[in-house]
Formats: structure tokens, sequence, C-alpha cells
């Protein structure tokens, strides 16, 4: 049984996303899932490659900046 550590939802457009820190006894994982009319895909980001996630995150939203026509 995964033990939950934390977890956030969001809502963009007509999508949901929950953010699911877990923990079982391999260890912590990011389990990331997006909720469209009930259609559910999930991944599963284990504990050691959550900043190498988070940083390539980071350079995707860097980039979507830059070539975004629409000023924020």
């Amino acid at each position: 049984m995964d033990k939950e550590l934390a977890s956030e939802r969001i809502q963009i457009e007509r999508k949901q996303f929950f953010f699911d820190l877990k923990e079982n006894p391999r260890g912590r994982f990011l389990r990331i899932t997006e909720d469209v009319g009930g259609r559910r895909d999930t991944i599963i980001v284990p504990a050691p490659g959550l900043k190498l996630f988070r940083d390539s995150l980071d350079r995707i939203i860097k980039s979507d900046q830059e070539n975004s026509r629409i000023p924020e």
C-alpha cells in the first residue's frame, strides 16, 4: 500500500491534474494523473528524478515564454 505524503490538484481548461507524492517499500515517487472527462492517464516519476524533471520543465516553460506572442 502506498503512503500519501502530499497531494495537489489543478484545473486547466477542461483538464484536471493530480500531483501525488507517495511512498512505498521501494521508495518515494510522484504520480501525475491527468483526468479529462473521466479518462485518466498517469505517469510516475521516481523521487531521485524529480529535480531533473523540474529542470526540464523549467526549460520548456522558458522556451514557451520566449516564443509566445501573447504577453503575460
